[in-house]
């Protein structure tokens, strides 16, 4: 499949030891090709594509898929595949560490960290959805606008420098200046022409008066459709980053914490899609790319396979044709169930040639039964 959107994956110290290149293998080749070695699970990882038996395997050929490229060079690898995580570069669990603490996983870089080396104290972990560790902040630094107002919990607006973090205030530059005036103007300018309009639609005795007014009524309309047109485009152009950096807020070096639907309240106008992509964290205004969404979907495919596929046929069918099949149904399983108690009893092994020869003397039976079926009244 290339690479995954979102996988679970596996490092096999066995066949990767400390020293070597890093390589991750799919939850398949776990199984199938590494069940017997030493495995770091790793969770989930995004946009991979499994190395087994690629060149990073010296003496492993993948027993699933045998020939792949040699490389996978969209693959992201950190500390996390030779087993060690977090800014302490420590495996877990670290059977040195005698104090106990959560790992929480970052959206960004997806490296695993100690609750107590983000920074910060982490909210209670039903109170966030995703975290974003302090490195990742620096890198993303645009997140700090969004953090005053979204940030679990949310930083407050400061009027003054603080000793532990940087107050950032964007002033307005001139250009802004101009347009706010330039928006007053125009209002300013609306404002007098409802005035003249209103002064056009007062009664008249005359004739001509009428004309006058509904000329004047339909000049003053034309002339200000396309102002409230340029208004409206203007408006939906507006950048919401731009809009919080012009405001004060707090940057502090540490993990930043978010609630489940902050993703969507990110700007998507093209400076911000470009500014992502160059990040390369184009992922964050994808709501699918969240954990929540995998396991959501891993939970809803469960749900599917355990679904009855005989109870779905029979909701697609009329009254005679569930009545039909419910019998046939019933047929299959009574003597299914006492054609093979037979081997049960005796101890011997259902072999691919007794399920064909069940099914053979099945369908003769079927066909005699119908045979022999009237379909008129005698």
């Amino acid at each position: 499949q290339g690479a995954v959107k979102r996988q679970a994956l596996y490092a096999c110290s066995t066949c990767t030891p400390p020293g070597g290149e890093p390589a991750g293998i799919c939850l398949a080749c776990s199984y199938e090709c590494h069940g017997t070695h030493r495995l770091f699970e790793l969770y989930t990882k995004r946009n991979f594509r499994c190395d087994c038996g690629n060149s990073k395997f010296k003496n492993l050929q993948c027993k699933l898929l045998p020939e792949k490229s040699k490389v996978n060079s969209g693959n992201k690898y950190n500390d996390n595949f030779y087993g060690l995580y977090c800014t302490c570069k420590r495996p877990y669990p670290d059977p040195e560490d005698e104090i106990p603490d959560e790992m929480i996983q970052c959206i960004v870089c997806e490296d695993w960290f100690h609750g107590r080396h983000l920074g910060a104290i982490p909210p209670e972990s039903g109170d966030f959805h995703e975290m974003v560790c302090q490195a990742c902040m620096n890198h993303c630094h645009f997140l700090w606008a969004y953090a005053s107002q979204l940030a679990v919990p949310a930083l407050t607006k400061v009027n003054s420098l603080e000793d532990e973090g940087i107050v950032l205030k964007v002033e307005e530059s001139e250009e802004q200046k101009k347009e706010i005036k330039k928006e007053g103007g125009v209002e300013h300018q609306e404002m007098k022409e409802e005035k003249q309009t209103e002064q056009f639609n007062e009664p008249s005795t005359s004739s001509g008066s009428d004309f006058l007014n509904i000329y004047g009524f339909c000049s003053k309309f034309l002339q200000k459709f396309p102002v409230e047109t340029a208004k409206t485009a203007s408006e939906s152009s507006l950048c919401k980053l731009k809009e919080l950096q012009s405001k004060q807020f707090l940057k502090k070096d540490t993990a930043t914490f978010w609630p489940s639907n902050w993703r969507s309240k990110l700007c998507t106008c093209a400076d911000c899609l470009k500014m992502y992509s160059e990040l390369e964290v184009q992922f964050l205004t994808d709501e699918c790319d969240t954990v929540l969404a995998y396991e959501n979907k891993g939970t809803s495919d469960q749900e599917t396979e355990r679904r009855d596929p005989l109870m779905d046929t029979l909701n697609s069918m009329n009254r005679v044709q569930q009545v039909e099949l419910i019998c046939e149904y019933n047929d299959l399983k009574t003597e299914l169930t006492d054609y093979l108690r037979r081997f049960a009893d005796e101890g011997t092994v259902v072999k691919r040639e007794d399920i064909q020869h069940f099914f053979e003397e099945f369908q003769s039976r079927k066909r005699r039964r119908t045979n022999r079926m009237q379909y008129y009244c005698s």
